[in-house]
Formats: structure tokens, C-alpha cells, sequence
């Protein structure tokens, strides 16, 4: 039996060097990367004084808990529990909205030959080239006029017509499935609704699970258009209802404005964090057509 040679690879003391400055590099381009979030959680615990004479250290002299009760207890008789109920409203009808009506949409012009297909194709390809603001005052003049101002109908309604960046996401994605399915499921008696539910959705979920995350942050993290459509602190959601603690006239509460920010950050890991693998998968295999 023979041995087997053991070959120690040596490193050169050039390429260590190298290897030791690239990862020094990427460690401090991450930190300065994350650093302004460690920023305000570190101001969470902060006092007003630390938080505007000690701005860069991210270690507080003492741990203000108080920050979160008086930030959560909110403004009168509204709390912070009132702005993330909010919050969740419209994020959820919102990335329901998104997500059902943009693969209907995908599917129809992935799968199905209708005239004009085309057309319409590129008419809806156009509107990722318009700027949100081309649309903002006309947009505004037709939920005015509607009496829909101060609900969260201008903020929910536009997602249950799909979004165009979604589409095509889900397009690339149907388009990687063989057609054969679809035939199969035809010959067997399915209708072109029972094909999308049973054989189309449950294999794109990859793509569902990415939309439902970038359509929760966006729609979460959303400033301007709850304050355009909404004038009520009663229907802010939290986005909205943090710029509260900042008055002009008086000064500012920096810690529990830290505090609730802090807290707003938690259903977006949380998010991130059960679909890490989905949002990765999708990413990865979407616009790769089979």
C-alpha cells in the first residue's frame, strides 16, 4: 500500500500581503457600509446630548432604555402600536396586490398568444422609464376628485393593477418552464386558470417569494406617498410617524426617534431572514430563459 505524499503548498509573502490587504479592504468598505445603521441603534440608547456632542461613537456612556417606552408611547393618545397596524395594512394588502396581479399578468404575456400581445408588452415595458413624478399630479387630481384623499386606497389600489418591474421578473422565470407542462395539463382537462394555480405558481415561487420582499420593503420604507394622500396622524403608518419626534419650533427628541427606527428595522429582517434562501434562489435563476 503506498503512502500517500503529503504537499505543503506554500504561500508567498507578496501574495500573503495581497490576500491580507483585499481583506482588510472589504472589511472596512463593509463597516462604512453598516455603519450607519450600527449608528442609530446606538443612538437608540443614547442621550440627546451624546447623540449631538458624541456623534461617532457608537458606544453609549449609558443605556437610555427609557428611549423605547417614550417613543413608543407616541404622540396623545396615539402609540407606536397604532402607526405599525398601519404599517402592516398597507404593506400586506400592497404586496398581495403586487404579487398576484403581476403573475397573472406574467403568465398571460409568457404562456398566451392574444393580438396585440406585443404592443401591449411594450407599452407596459415603457413605463419603468417614467419618473414616479411624471404621474404624481395627475395621479393625485384623479384619488381627489375621487374623495379618496386620507384613505389608504392611493397607496393599496395602484399595486392590484401589478407593476411593470414585476412582470417582467416573473416573465423571465415562466419563460424558463418547459411549455410541455403546460400541454399535459391541457390534455388532462385544465382550464387555463387551473394551469396558472396548480402547475405555474408552485413553480415559480422562487420568483413570488422575491417579489413579496422587494414589494414589502419598498412599500414599507414608502415616505412620499403617505405624505402626499395622507394629512391624519391617526392613518400614519411608521415611516410617516417618525418625522413626528423632529419639531422646528422646539427641540428635537433624537433617542426615541432612534428608538422607533430601530424597532421599524425588525419586520424587515425578519423578513429577510425566513426567505434569505427564496429571495436568493429567485435572484439567481430569474431572466436565465430555458
Amino acid at each position: 500500500m503506498a503512502s500517500a505524499a503529503v504537499v505543503t503548498r506554500r504561500v508567498s509573502p507578496k501574495r500573503l500581503a495581497i490576500k491580507v490587504l483585499y481583506h482588510a479592504f472589504v472589511i472596512s468598505l463593509g463597516f462604512l457600509m453598516v455603519y450607519p445603521v450600527l449608528w442609530m441603534i446606538s443612538g437608540s440608547f443614547k442621550t440627546n446630548y451624546e447623540i449631538l456632542n458624541e456623534s461617532l461613537k457608537l458606544i453609549p456612556n449609558q443605556l437610555m432604555l427609557d428611549n423605547f417606552a417614550r417613543g413608543w408611547a407616541g404622540f396623545g393618545r396615539l402609540t407606536f402600536a397604532r402607526f405599525f397596524r398601519n404599517s402592516l395594512v398597507i404593506t400586506t394588502l400592497t404586496t398581495l396586490g403586487v404579487t398576484l396581479s403581476s403573475s397573472l399578468v406574467a403568465y398571460a404575456f409568457a404562456r398566451i398568444r392574444f393580438p396585440g400581445r406585443r404592443f401591449w408588452f411594450v407599452c407596459m415595458m415603457s413605463t419603468l422609464m417614467l419618473p414616479a413624478q411624471v404621474v404624481m399630479i395627475p395621479q393625485y387630481i384623479i384619488f381627489r376628485n375621487l374623495g379618496l384623499i386620507n384613505t389608504y386606497v392611493p397607496l393599496i389600489l395602484p399595486a392590484w393593477f401589478s407593476q411593470a418591474f414585476f412582470v417582467f421578473m416573473m416573465m423571465q422565470f415562466i419563460r424558463g418552464l418547459p411549455k410541455e407542462l403546460d400541454e399535459a395539463a391541457i390534455i388532462d382537462g385544465c382550464s387555463r386558470y387551473s394551469v396558472f394555480t396548480r402547475i405555474i405558481l408552485p413553480l415559480i415561487k422562487p420568483a413570488l417569494v422575491t417579489t413579496v420582499v422587494i414589494s414589502f420593503y419598498w412599500t414599507w420604507d414608502d415616505f412620499f406617498g403617505p405624505l402626499i394622500y395622507l394629512s391624519r396622524p391617526a392613518l400614519y403608518p411608521v415611516s410617516l410617524a417618525i418625522k413626528l419626534f423632529a419639531d422646528s419650533t422646539s427641540t428635537t427628541d433624537y433617542g426615541p426617534m432612534f428608538a422607533m427606527s430601530t424597532l421599524s428595522l425588525v419586520p424587515v429582517f425578519l423578513i429577510f431572514l425566513f426567505f434569505n434562501r427564496q429571495l436568493i434562489q429567485g435572484i439567481s435563476t430569474t431572466g436565465f430563459k430555458g
